[in-house]
């Protein structure tokens, strides 16, 4: 479920032509069972790098592509890992956001 600070993108009109679009350059065939030669419907698109209150509004960000994925269910929860391999992007050496956007050591991240 979406934060509520990101409701907002998630119910907007560039989000929803964006995703429509994404959805359908990719046949709506899941990308990950694709990869591996397999046609599966896709039911989850999603942003390959966290989104925080921070870049929520940065179409570069949000919009882009480049960090969006469509897996089915089991695919999006294998690699989504629910997040934890998303939140890696540093920000600065040993550092990165977390889920609600504050700025925490990598290290004490995962416990």
């Amino acid at each position: 479920m979406a934060k509520e600070w990101a409701r907002p993108f998630y119910r907007s009109k560039a989000w929803q032509q964006c995703r429509i679009a994404y959805i359908a350059s990719v046949y709506g065939l899941c990308e990950t069972c694709a990869e591996k030669g397999i046609d599966k419907p896709g039911k989850i698109l999603h942003h390959t790098i966290l989104l925080t209150p921070f870049n929520i509004n940065d179409p570069d960000v949000t919009l882009n592509w480049n960090y969006l994925r469509y897996e089915c269910k089991e695919c999006h929860d294998k690699n989504e890992g629910h997040g934890v391999a998303v939140r890696v992007e540093a920000t600065r050496d040993g550092l990165m956001f977390d889920d609600s956007g504050q700025l925490v050591e990598i290290n004490n991240v995962n416990g």
